[in-house]
């Protein structure tokens, strides 16, 4: 029966939170699509900074063994992005057979696109890695009581909202296509039914992995916002649109505040 209840929580947890998330994208893609990537740059680093970096430092292991691992994810995930940047480029070269005009066209294209295709693989790893931890972490609580699984489901859900919210806009500079992207970020967020499942056989083994689950997601996030989102927003604007760009990211972060702040009240 505890099984259940962990497959169930962890299924409204982190499937849910990707439909709520895809929801209120697009009720905002319309209106508001160019300050969404601020909104998603602010919601990267700060589910990074202030949610997965606390909880992974507040455990037992020591911070000089947790600061090579966000290391580690940085280079894993630049490398990362560069495999998937040139695997674009080849299949563009590959059907790059035009004349002048054409080809210097196509590069100006291409040069943009690739502007645009980094970051995908990057944050849904990072994003399946984290979600796999939410899993661990909700097992734990439905294996200790009942009541504080429910809540902890609550509490991810919660705090993945906004956080996915980012993901849908880095995958849509990868591609137009919107089902595809909720298809990916909600197969991503699957793997936290993975995670309640491994979690429930393995819980006291993986429990002392989750800090450095924990900082390998947030290194993704934290890559992702700096290497893709943020240059995207370095063009030269008027006051009042650099102002906007600015509130966008404050909003994403205080999505992500807000959402961490009631998770905790109520686990409290």
């Amino acid at each position: 029966m505890v099984l259940l209840f962990i497959i169930l929580g962890t299924l409204a947890a982190g499937v849910g939170s990707v439909w709520l998330a895809a929801l209120l994208s697009l009720v905002m893609l319309a209106r508001y699509s160019q300050h969404l990537l601020s909104l998603a740059a602010g919601a990267l680093l700060a589910t990074a900074f202030m949610h997965l970096l606390p909880e992974a430092f507040e455990s037992t292991v020591e911070a000089h063994d947790l600061f090579p691992a966000l290391l580690i994810g940085l280079v894993f995930f630049f490398l990362l992005d560069k495999a998937e940047l040139w695997h674009h480029g080849h299949e563009h070269g590959n059907h790059d057979h035009g004349g002048h005009d054409h080809g210097h066209a196509h590069g100006h294209a291409h040069h943009h696109g690739t502007a645009k295709k980094g970051g995908g693989w990057a944050v849904l790893t990072g994003d399946s890695v984290h979600c796999f931890g939410d899993g661990i972490l909700i097992a734990s609580a439905f294996m200790a009581d009942t009541h504080l699984g429910v809540v902890a489901a609550f509490a991810v859900l919660a705090h993945e909202i906004p956080h996915h919210m980012g993901d849908l806009v880095v995958l849509r500079q990868s591609s137009s296509d919107r089902s595809a992207a909720i298809l990916k970020v909600t197969l991503a967020g699957a793997v936290t039914m993975l995670g309640g499942i491994v979690g429930y056989f393995l819980v006291e083994a993986l429990h002392g992995l989750l800090p450095y689950f924990l900082v390998i997601a947030s290194s993704s996030f934290i890559y992702v916002a700096l290497a893709d989102l943020i240059p995207q927003l370095h063009k030269r604007l008027t006051a009042r649109e650099t102002a906007a760009q600015v509130a966008w990211l404050v909003a994403g972060i205080g999505l992500v505040w807000v959402a961490s702040q009631l998770a905790h009240g109520h686990a409290h």
